[in-house]
């Protein structure tokens, strides 16, 4: 690829993020199984929603303007207030449910200051997902605060071969999303194909 070419589509391409006021810059590409984990949240939530029809989803790159001024792009959101879906084709409010896939360049952000705001703007639901250690980490807002209601671990055979009994009986693989009576999402599901 010509250099110059090149530079200009770095100079172009990547995104920002305003947080707290300051404009944050975000890689051009996500890695393959970023990709991958978006897309299987896609299936996972369109086939929900194809037959229960009570809320909307976006994966990756759509702008959410929070009330206090912060405009993210979350990497997955589901929506059930409508209405925060403008004619701009951006988010202007609050997501229900919010998914950030870390990324070597964000997971601070992802597990610090974004955690904190999104807590401050009443997101109910916030999903950390670590494609790396096959993790996700679910908080629940309660009386307006995260709390931590389970790290999820997708076990490999070798990991499984070290537990006890009584540890793979603890072993959770089922997500229940609290913003809906049935919706379960199974980790197998969305860590399929990475």
């Amino acid at each position: 690829m010509n250099e110059l070419i090149y530079n200009e589509y770095l100079e172009r391409a990547p995104d920002y993020e305003i947080i707290e006021g300051v404009k944050k810059f975000m890689s051009p590409s996500p890695h393959f199984k970023h990709g991958s984990i978006v897309g299987n949240l896609i299936i996972i939530f369109g086939n929900y929603f194809w037959k229960n029809p009570v809320a909307k989803f976006i994966g990756d790159n759509m702008d959410v303007h929070l009330p206090d001024g912060n405009v993210f792009k979350p990497d997955f959101s589901v929506i059930c207030d409508k209405s925060i879906i403008k004619e701009d084709g951006k988010i202007h409010g609050v997501p229900d449910l919010i998914v950030e896939i870390l990324s070597h360049s964000t997971i601070k952000n992802d597990r610090g200051i974004k955690k904190d705001i999104y807590e401050r703007n009443g997101v109910k639901e916030y999903w950390i997902i670590d494609y790396w250690n096959k993790n996700i980490e679910v908080y629940y807002l309660v009386g307006g605060r995260f709390y931590l209601d389970c790290v999820y671990h997708l076990y490999n055979q070798q990991e499984l071969e070290l537990l006890t009994e009584e540890e793979k009986a603890e072993i959770k693989t089922e997500i229940k999303v609290s913003l809906f009576d049935d919706l379960i999402v199974d980790i197998n599901k969305v860590f399929m194909w990475i």
